[in-house]
């Protein structure tokens, strides 16, 4: 939602140049102008996600305001109606999905978290049909700690050390096995198994001792292949209870990796050079490190150490015929020699000095052979708009050029430098933290301190340049004492937006480098884009002109489209389709096929889980079609990129609060507001087999009077063949199934059975439209303990039919021109609940809310504010309130309060 626009003026050695490349038709124009086609036509959305709480515990509720922006229009038009927020496990594994429509670039939602989840490192995925094309490293993807104390029985403590044995690393474990008391479980059995990337490495049976702790080794013996997993421990309790915990492995040694990245790709000989470093643990975080440059007669060329997060940069001049490395001197005081990149005789280098507070410069130099009369040119541009456009000639070897800050957008600006053929030879990016992009709000009536359940009536202010801003806001208030900040690693619309949205891979601590705006955080910043830079567009594909690969088109509401053709595979033009539902109330609706076969039932509003019936006939009324339904496949599961957010012990980490949220759980639960699932003693019984998997039967799969299965149906041309005579009391008449007790129960005549296909009411007529072949089985439902259930529309009993296929999400058909269907639908997000307490009516239930106000849709008026009320909770503490908003035109909102609970 970023305006376009291009301000093509640049000063350079003191010249203005000018270029309006729109209106030249030198081949450099014409690159600049596919390059601004080309990003009209595949600009790649952004989505952020602003949670409620950095962490949680099982029995919480997560609560999301979604941002979603178009990297390149300011048209809300432009951006996809629906997106996909999904809870992953450990496992990698997706545990909750749902989709929720989208309305001026912003929607919101939820996720409970049942007792039926494990602790564990969670991650939340966000991302529209659109953003498929760009690949899952763009995805919203963040890792979150989950916590389980309220519905856990074993908490575990593990801690790591590790040595050489040979070429093989070995870990030693640790694990402590304790209660909800921190009571030890002692003399308990206990039997592991060891997975790195899914391979099972070892296995194990240990018996705990007084203390509850196990102690196990384990060899890795290709480091180079496996480097994490996790411990699948199985600990047998005093009730013979048995209880699985997953432990992650982030690593399985102490390694440092050390990688150099030349400012702009490669160092050149005889120019000064500036070299970014990284230097990364084996589990993705960050360490810091110091050493010496060295050429290769042992000559001291510079000294080097990191500034932070294991990152940092140094300067070296390399002359003819040297080869350099730098000595590495590590925390643990153990050193390593690593070459640096190899220097190269002749290029360009591309510098960008950013620590200046109120100009970006940049420097061009060259090595003296690629001095002349050539004409270089310099783009600057963010999000694949261009913003400076220079045309400077190659007679100097030193070319300099600065550009005001003001008028660069927020985020990452990628520099490129194209030689005199239009080829790109450097480029560098640099980080833009202008502060007057951002939206200003402030919060009008806010007092130091309050009482405990004392009501807050406050109001948000917002503004841009100073004046009143209309736009979309999310509020969320935690108490600080209770729920631990973690400012450097919690959702955050920056960090989201503007920079883990552009470049791959993990962010260490992303939030960090926009807590500060000082020359520090600012030279920060500047080294994690010299070590982790990357850009969406690249040059090849506009150069050569190739289209970007487009699989998944943006979702502009919900349809259910396909083709109808023939059995032999012909279309089927001018064709009736219809589509119709039960769910929810009955819903009819046709339409006829284009001259390719093609339908397509466009702006459908539905739910989650509605089950739909497609109906094809030909020209002719002809049922004998074959329906091929547009059914786009689900996005696969990536191994979590944010390896340096695992914590081992989540559990204890996050002590404190799940500690004061297990108080609040069971207050819910007296109240009856909370549902408990009560886990039995291990009992061993026989399966007696279900008749009816897959069933939709309300009163239970199987849960019927009587039941047929597909061996049942084998010998049958029509379902009515095989129920008459078949099931007592029932009775087949012109296709239509009757309780022999209700052919005259009623003023009006028979009342017949209604029929549920896959969960849809189809009607009493519709029996013998489905083939015996397709089915899986029958329930008959004739008695009142069965038929209750079903209301009203069991009064005359209820066919309960299953097909083969009646499981799963794609279509099922049962039938010569039908197929039914149940497509991912919208999700219908809950209410926020807070209460509202009156002093005239006393209320002595505890109020122990770990979020105590939240309201995702806060939308200020022309005067940019909009009013807030919510009362505190029982506790005391320094109360948080988190502000995150956009505007029309993607402006960027966030602000942190506070309070006190007195």
């Amino acid at each position: 939602m970023k305006s376009r626009f291009i301000i093509p003026i640049l000063f350079l050695l003191g010249v203005v140049v000018t270029l309006a490349y729109t209106a030249d038709d030198d081949p450099f124009s014409q690159l600049l102008k596919r390059m601004d086609e080309y990003n009209k036509k595949y600009a790649q959305e952004k989505v952020h996600l602003h949670l409620d709480k950095p962490y949680y515990a099982i029995g919480d509720d997560i609560w999301f305001k979604a941002y979603i922006l178009n990297a390149s229009s300011s048209e809300p038009s432009d951006i996809s109606k629906a997106l996909y927020v999904e809870l992953i496990n450990e496992k990698d594994s997706i545990k909750k999905q749902i989709k929720i429509p989208v309305s001026g670039g912003v929607s919101w939602g939820d996720f409970k978290l049942p007792d039926s989840l494990n602790e564990g490192n969670y991650r939340i995925r966000a991302y529209t049909q659109w953003m498929r094309n760009a690949g899952p490293e763009f995805f919203f993807d963040k890792t979150i700690k989950i916590g389980n104390s309220w519905a856990n029985k074993v908490f575990t403590s593990t801690s790591y050390a590790f040595s050489k044995q040979n070429t093989a690393e070995k870990v030693s474990t640790r694990i402590k096995f304790t209660d909800k008391n921190n009571l030890p479980y002692a003399e308990s059995d206990v039997s592991y198994e060891i997975r790195l990337n899914s391979r099972n490495l070892a296995k194990g049976k240990v018996v705990t001792n007084a203390e509850g702790e196990v102690n196990f080794d384990f060899l890795n013996t290709q480091p180079t292949l496996y480097k994490s997993g996790k411990i699948i421990a199985t600990i047998t309790l005093p009730n013979k209870q048995k209880t699985v915990k997953e432990i992650p492995i982030e690593a399985t040694s102490n390694a440092v990796d050390v990688q150099f990245f030349p400012e702009s790709g490669n160092i050149i000989e005889g120019l000064p050079n500036r070299i970014g470093f990284k230097a990364v643990n084996p589990a993705g975080r960050g360490e810091d490190v110091s050493g010496t440059i060295l050429d290769d007669t042992g000559t001291e060329v510079n000294k080097f150490s990191s500034s932070h997060l294991g990152m940092g940069n140094f300067i070296i001049n390399p002359q003819p015929g040297r080869i350099y490395t730098a000595k590495v001197s590590f925390k643990d005081g153990s050193q390593q020699t690593l070459n640096l990149p190899k220097v190269q005789t002749s290029g360009y280098i591309l510098s960008v000095n950013n620590n200046g507070a109120d100009k970006l410069n940049i420097r061009i130099l060259m090595s003296p052979d690629l001095m002349g009369a050539k004409q270089l040119k310099l783009v600057a541009q963010n999000n694949g708009n261009v913003y400076f456009v220079s045309k400077p000639n190659s007679e100097k070897q030193l070319i300099s050029a600065s550009i005001p800050k003001k008028d660069l957008p927020a985020g990452i600006i990628q520099f490129t430098l194209f030689n005199e053929a239009n080829v790109p030879i450097c480029e560098r990016l640099a980080f833009s933290n202008n502060l007057d992009e951002r939206i200003n709000t402030s919060i009008e009536g806010l007092k130091p301190s309050y009482a405990r359940r004392e009501k807050l009536d406050i109001s948000l202010l917002s503004k841009f340049a100073d004046k009143p801003v209309q736009g979309s806001f999310s509020i969320a208030v935690t108490n600080a004492s209770v729920v631990i900040p973690d400012p450097e690693n919690e959702s955050n619309i920056f960090a989201d937006i503007l920079l883990k949205s552009d470049i791959p891979g993990y962010v260490e601590n992303p939030n960090y480098y926009f807590l500060n705006s000082d020359e520090k955080t600012a030279q920060d910043l500047d080294n994690l884009m010299l070590t982790q830079g990357w850009r969406r567009i690249l040059w090849k594909n506009v150069i050569n002109n190739a289209p970007a690969i487009i699989t998944f088109q943006p979702e502009k509401s919900l349809a259910i489209s396909g083709v109808l053709t023939s059995y032999g595979g012909k279309p089927l033009p001018n064709s009736k389709v219809s589509l119709f539902s039960s769910s929810g109330g009955f819903f009819a609706v046709d339409t006829l096929t284009d001259a390719q076969g093609r339908f397509n039932f466009d702006k459908l509003i539905f739910g989650d889980s509605t089950k739909f019936i497609v109906q094809g006939r030909t020209g002719k009324n002809k049922k004998n079609v074959d329906i091929k339904l547009d059914v786009v496949a689900g996005q696969i599961v990536t191994r979590n990129k944010n390896t340096g957010d695992i914590e081992v012990n989540v559990n204890e980490a996050l002590a404190g609060y799940l500690k004061q949220s297990n108080n609040y759980f069971d207050e819910l639960t007296k109240r009856g507001l909370l549902e408990r699932s009560i886990i039995l003693n291990e009992v061993n019984i026989v399966e007696k087999k279900n008749p009816a998997k897959n069933s939709n039967n309300l009163n239970g799969a199987g849960q019927a009077d009587f039941t047929l299965t597909a061996e049942m149906l084998q010998n049958c041309v029509t379902l009515s063949q095989c129920l008459q005579g078949r099931v007592a009391g029932l009775i087949i008449e012109g296709g239509v199934p009757y309780l022999t007790r209700n052919m005259f129960s009623s003023m009006s005549g028979k009342v017949p059975m209604q029929i549920i296909l896959d969960g849809m009411n189809v009607g009493s007529d519709f029996l013998d439209n489905i083939q015996p072949s397709d089915v899986e089985s029958v329930e008959v439902l004739k008695s009142i303990n069965y038929t209750a259930i079903y209301g009203s529309q069991g009064g005359g009993g209820v066919l309960v039919i299953t097909t083969k296929r009646g499981g799963g999400y794609s279509g099922s058909t049962f039938a010569p021109g039908i197929i039914t269907y149940a497509p991912k639908g919208y999700y219908l997000g809950r209410e926020f609940y807070a209460p509202k307490y009156d002093p005239a009516v006393p209320d002595n239930k505890p109020d122990l809310r770990t979020t105590v106000y939240w309201k995702p849709n806060l939308i200020t008026n022309p005067e940019g504010k909009s009013a807030i009320s919510y009362f505190n909770t029982d506790q005391a503490g320094q109360y948080r309130i988190v502000v995150e908003g956009i505007d029309m035109m993607g402006h960027l909102a966030r602000a942190v309060y506070t309070y006190e609970v007195k």
